[in-house]
């Protein structure tokens, strides 16, 4: 059995742009919710130059489908393919406009108050502001089989010659793991810190057996000091490996990139920015390698070519 856990201090994922757009949309125009600038072109993002931020959403050239299912939500202004929702009853929405529906072709939603919503993996065309469907599949029909794993977060360091396992036994407990990500979230150059559980964790009675995990901190300077101040504390396997960036410096290029067109998601670790985002016909990536350099910033796409 092969697991991974990530600790809270792992991945910090910064606040979804949409989301945000929801909470303050007394006083946004429903463009800026959906982060389209309607006077601009759909070339746009592929005529950006490095350093300079697209500032429209790239219209699909072929037939795209979502990436899994979505919510398409009507609360009087027409439908939307929603890109956040907010959890409250009737739901709320932001997300680009939807062509060509019909809710009484799509019985397997809710009505409430005046708000229509269901759960449907669409296909359909994008001009770069509107979704046209031309197939929707409900929720109950959906294989999700088809939805790609997360991808597991490893341990970069070669194991010991004897093996992963406890070095000092009076370290190894939920107290003494607390305090080395504590100690490890103050370290000089700090960039980040995930478990490993390259054996089965043996969890019983919701208790897991420290001795079966492996700590990994990441830094950007003095691998070895690191090393030795986190052994003060933790008694289980360790390994502190070398990082090109700092947290902190993910973390702010992630807010910044949250300034791009149609940005869903963003979040910071392993030394890449990963921000998601509606659409992304390829420019969207190949500006951000322009501009930051290739492999710092991974950009993925809600809408995928339909196979």
């Amino acid at each position: 059995m092969r697991t991974d856990r990530r600790t809270p201090m792992t991945r910090t994922v910064v606040a979804l742009a949409a989301l945000l757009a929801l909470s303050t949309a007394a006083c946004s125009t429903e463009d800026e919710m959906r982060g389209v600038d309607p006077a601009a072109g759909s070339d746009t993002a592929a005529a950006a130059e490095p350093g300079e931020f697209p500032t429209a959403v790239p219209a699909a050239s072929g037939t795209v489908s979502t990436d899994g299912l979505v919510t398409v939500l009507d609360d009087g202004d027409g439908p939307e393919l929603c890109t956040a929702v907010a959890e409250s009853l009737p739901p709320q929405c932001s997300g680009p406009p939807i062509a060509g529906w019909d809710w009484a072709a799509h019985p397997e939603h809710e009505d409430q108050a005046g708000t229509k919503w269901g759960s449907f993996a669409l296909t359909g065309t994008f001009d770069g502001t509107t979704f046209a469907v031309t197939e929707a599949t409900p929720a109950a029909l959906y294989d999700p089989m088809s939805q790609a794993p997360e991808p597991e977060l490893d341990t970069p360091c070669p194991a010991p010659a004897e093996g992963w396992g406890v070095v000092d036994p009076a370290k190894t407990s939920q107290e003494a793991m607390d305090a080395t990500f504590a100690a490890a979230s103050a370290l000089p150059g700090y960039a980040g810190s995930w478990i490993d559980q390259p054996l089965d964790p043996g969890v019983e009675n919701g208790v897991m057996d420290l001795s079966k995990v492996i700590i990994n901190v990441a830094v950007t300077e003095d691998v070895a000091g690191a090393d030795a101040k986190l052994r003060e504390t933790w008694g289980g396997a360790l390994c502190v490996s070398e990082a090109a960036y700092t947290e902190t410096e993910l973390n702010e290029l992630a807010m910044e990139l949250q300034k791009l067109p149609g940005v869903i998601s963003s979040s910071a670790a392993d030394d890449v920015v990963q921000i998601g985002v509606l659409f992304d016909d390829g420019s969207l990536q190949e500006w951000a390698d322009s501009t930051y350099g290739e492999g710092r910033v991974e950009i993925s796409s809600s809408l995928l070519p339909a196979s």
